[in-house]
């Protein structure tokens, strides 16, 4: 194949991984994060458990894997960053320029995810010493509550922790794709998921898995509510951290030998593993103690607090739930920063180093609006949101979806068949089944979970 009909013939990119092995590892981290572990166990408890585990499952299959196909697909078909890669292969397929400004979105999507997301990793970080401490033994369920909110409203407390989780993502990227990012997905991933299978393990002697096991696994479809549907489709799509740059950055650096459709279906398998051990670790503890499994965010940092205070050893498994937690966040954070670095490096000529100091300053900075929208800043609003309400509403509802939308376009019909067809390297029969779904049925389900987003849509 010439230069003419493939960007990237005849360079390789700077940097790759090792094995197949270790970019599943990787994306899967990035896939893996507080969605996952936080936010997943308590939509599931506040829509009926498992009528909307199996929605959920099947929005992976039908939009979560098709769309991380998409966005590896032009990672690695671009070899750049996220900016360039979009630019070369807009060129490749005779369309306009402009297409450049979808890798750019993803960028920046990430830039602000990652400003806020390092405040609340920070509350995940900050919860190990003080579960270590034994002090949730000490307190009433009451007073959890109020150790919880006097956390937020701490800004000095919520920047140092914010900052050691920027300072500790920083700390890996600055070092490299094999060297840092690399490395630190072989040691993190394969721990995330031994602290999930022990605290599984755990929760199974607590004489409440079985029920647990029903809540989660039982569909009652009387239970889940068209919003409920909804949010099952949003869930599957930002699980997998589609739209933010991450994925194609990352498969900017995978070897051509690697198959996309493969390594594509096991990372969708262990984000989806993780999501459902993290509901069999926490639901028999909660339903053990009488609790509330539709605890809303406050299940992780309050709920369960309550119920390690009561139970036998959960100072112990208390601590390991939140050293996983926080591993589970550190791994996803590398991944929102990884495109801006990429791009700093690639297209303005600067150090790994240089960019990391350059970009961690300003996420650290844009990170203080989301600090001071828990405490000092919290009457400061703008359409009735806090900062940190509106840079969420801002990037979850409108960047994220506009992003993989814009992919799901560009694979579909602006990219030539054939060159989908290199990349993916499937049978005739998977291809078109893609080809379909991209075409058609995925911006259909973009589009919707973004009208509701935005507000256009209301149920």
């Amino acid at each position: 194949m010439n230069n003419i009909s493939n960007p990237s013939a005849g360079r390789m990119p700077a940097q790759q991984w090792s094995t197949r092995l270790a970019f599943v590892l990787v994306a899967a981290g990035a896939a893996v994060g507080l969605g996952n572990i936080w936010k997943f166990p308590y939509i599931a408890g506040e829509n009926g458990g498992g009528a909307f585990v199996l929605v959920y499952l099947a929005c992976i299959a039908v939009l979560g894997l098709p769309l991380l196909m998409a966005e590896v697909l032009i990672g690695r078909r671009g070899q750049q960053n996220p900016v360039n890669s979009m630019a070369a292969l807009a060129q490749e397929a005779g369309a306009s320029p402009l297409w450049k400004n979808v890798g750019r979105l993803g960028v920046l999507t990430g830039f602000l995810l990652l400003s806020f997301y390092v405040v609340v990793a920070g509350w995940a970080l900050a919860y190990i010493p003080l579960t270590a401490s034994g002090v949730f033994a000490q307190l009433q369920p009451a007073e959890i509550g109020q150790q919880f909110d006097a956390h937020l409203h701490n800004p000095w407390v919520l920047i140092g922790w914010g900052t050691l989780v920027l300072v500790l993502t920083l700390g890996i990227v600055g070092r490299g794709v094999r060297s840092g990012l690399e490395k630190a997905a072989n040691l993190l991933m394969p721990l995330l998921f031994l602290f999930l299978v022990i605290l599984v393990g755990f929760a199974a002697s607590s004489g409440h898995f079985a029920q647990a096991a029903a809540f989660m696994f039982s569909p009652d479809f009387s239970k889940l509510s068209a919003s409920g549907i909804l949010l099952a489709l949003g869930h599957a799509f930002f699980t997998l951290s589609i739209g933010g740059g991450a994925m194609m950055v990352y498969g900017s650096y995978l070897p051509k030998s690697v198959s996309i459709v493969r390594t594509s279906i096991l990372i969708a398998i262990l984000d989806t593993a993780a999501a459902l051990l993290a509901g069999m670790a926490i639901f028999p503890i909660v339903f053990a103690h009488g609790l509330e499994p539709a605890g809303g965010p406050g299940l992780i940092f309050v709920t369960l607090p309550i119920a390690f205070g009561q139970m036998p050893f959960g100072t112990l498994f208390g601590t390991l739930f939140f050293v996983m937690l926080s591993v589970a966040a550190l791994t996803s954070a590398f991944s929102l920063i990884e495109p801006a670095i990429a791009w700093l490096t690639e297209k303005r000529g600067m150090s790994r180093l240089k960019a990391c100091l350059l970009g961690g300053g300003g996420i650290w900075l844009l990170s203080l609006g989301t600090v001071f929208s828990f405490n000092i800043g919290a009457d400061w609003t703008l359409a009735g949101k806090t900062f940190f309400e509106a840079l969420d509403y801002l990037t979850s509802g409108w960047m994220l979806p506009l992003g993989a939308l814009c992919m799901a376009l560009f694979t579909a019909w602006v990219m030539k068949p054939e060159h989908t067809a290199e990349e993916l390297g499937a049978r005739k029969g998977v291809l078109r089944i893609w080809l379909r779904l991209m075409r058609y049925l995925v911006p259909v389900i973009i589009l919707v979970i973004f009208l509701q987003a935005v507000g256009v849509i209301a149920l």
